[in-house]
C-alpha cells in the first residue's frame, strides 16, 4: 500500500515539474495593452472591425495590424482611449449610422407575387428576385432586424425596416446582410435624406410606387449643392446637407424626409425626434 502511494506521489511530481517547464517553455507573452484595448472596448463582439470579436480586434490593434479607429460602436471615446494606451494622437473620425433608403411598404409598393417562404430577404430575394415590385425596395422581412446587435432595427406592421438613429452604432451588419444594398452609411449628423433605391425611369417607378424617387430633378433645381442625380435617383450631397430640407416640400413624390422631425409614417417612432446633436470629433 504505502509502495502505490509513494509511487503515484512520485507520478505526481514528476508531472507537475514537467507541466511548470512546459508552462514555462511555451507561455505567450501577452501585450499589457491589449488587456487595456480590450478593457477600453465596449464588448459588444459585431465584428464592425473586421474580426470576429472584441479580443481579436484588440489584439491586432496592440500589434499594430489593426487602425485605433475601427470599433465605430465605441465611438470617439473609445478611440481617444486606445490612443491613449498606444500613445499616440487620436485621430478624428465622421460618426455614421444606417439608413434604411426606402419608404415603399406593403400599402405604398405593389409586390409581383405573395410570398410565403422563410422570413428571410435573402431568401425571398432568390425567388424570382423578391416579391416586391420594386428592384430596389425594402422587402421588409426583417432579416437586418435580426442582425443588429443592438436593436436598433424596427419592423412596421406595413413591413418596412425603420432603424432608430438614436440606437444605432454604426457597425454595418444591417448593410452587409441586405440582399438589395437599400441601407446605407450616412453621416450621424445629416438628417434629410431621398428615401429610395430606385434606378429606373420616372414611369417605372410611378406604376409600383407612391413615394419613389423620379428623377424629376426638382430637388437639384432647388438646391442645387445639395443634390445630385445619378441613373434616374436623387441622392444628398452630404458635403452640403445642411440645406437639403428647402427641397422636401419640392419633392412631387415625397421621397425626401428630415429625420429631425421624426421618423418615417408607419414606425412607433414616427412622432419621435432623433437625437441629431453633432458628436465631438476624436
Amino acid at each position: 500500500m504505502l509502495t502505490a502511494v509513494l509511487c503515484l506521489g512520485g507520478i505526481g511530481l514528476v508531472a507537475a515539474a514537467t507541466l511548470g517547464a512546459a508552462s514555462k517553455k511555451f507561455a505567450v507573452e501577452v501585450d499589457p495593452r491589449e488587456a487595456a484595448i480590450l478593457d477600453a472596448l465596449p464588448g459588444a463582439n459585431c465584428g464592425a472591425c473586421g474580426e470576429p470579436g472584441c479580443s481579436g480586434y484588440a489584439k491586432g490593434v496592440a500589434e499594430g495590424r489593426l487602425a485605433p479607429t475601427l470599433c465605430t460602436p465605441g465611438g470617439s471615446g473609445t478611440i481617444q482611449a486606445i490612443a491613449d494606451i498606444l500613445g499616440i494622437e487620436a485621430v478624428a473620425t465622421t460618426p455614421q449610422v444606417a439608413v434604411v433608403l426606402c419608404q415603399g411598404d406593403n400599402e405604398k409598393a405593389t409586390s409581383k407575387y405573395r410570398y410565403l417562404g422563410l422570413s428571410d430577404c435573402n431568401a425571398a430575394q432568390k425567388l424570382a428576385d423578391g416579391p416586391k415590385t420594386c428592384p430596389g425596395g425594402c422587402l421588409g422581412l426583417g432579416s437586418c432586424a435580426n442582425a443588429c446587435p443592438f436593436g436598433a432595427i424596427e419592423m412596421t406592421p406595413q413591413g418596412l425596416a425603420v432603424i432608430n438613429r438614436d440606437k444605432c452604432t454604426g457597425c454595418e451588419k444591417c448593410v452587409s446582410v441586405c440582399p438589395r444594398n437599400v441601407i446605407k452609411m450616412v453621416p450621424k449628423d445629416a438628417t434629410v435624406h431621398v428615401l429610395c433605391n430606385s434606378h429606373d425611369k420616372g414611369a417605372a417607378v410611378r406604376k409600383y410606387c407612391q413615394v419613389g424617387c423620379i428623377g424629376c430633378n426638382i430637388c437639384k433645381k432647388t438646391v442645387p449643392e445639395a443634390y445630385q442625380i445619378e441613373n434616374f435617383l436623387a441622392r444628398v450631397d452630404y458635403e452640403h446637407h445642411e440645406d437639403a430640407a428647402q427641397a422636401i416640400e419640392k419633392c412631387p413624390m415625397k421621397c425626401i424626409h428630415d429625420f429631425s422631425t421624426g421618423y418615417p409614417a408607419g414606425s412607433r417612432l414616427a412622432t419621435t425626434k432623433p437625437e441629431t446633436s453633432k458628436q465631438p470629433a476624436a
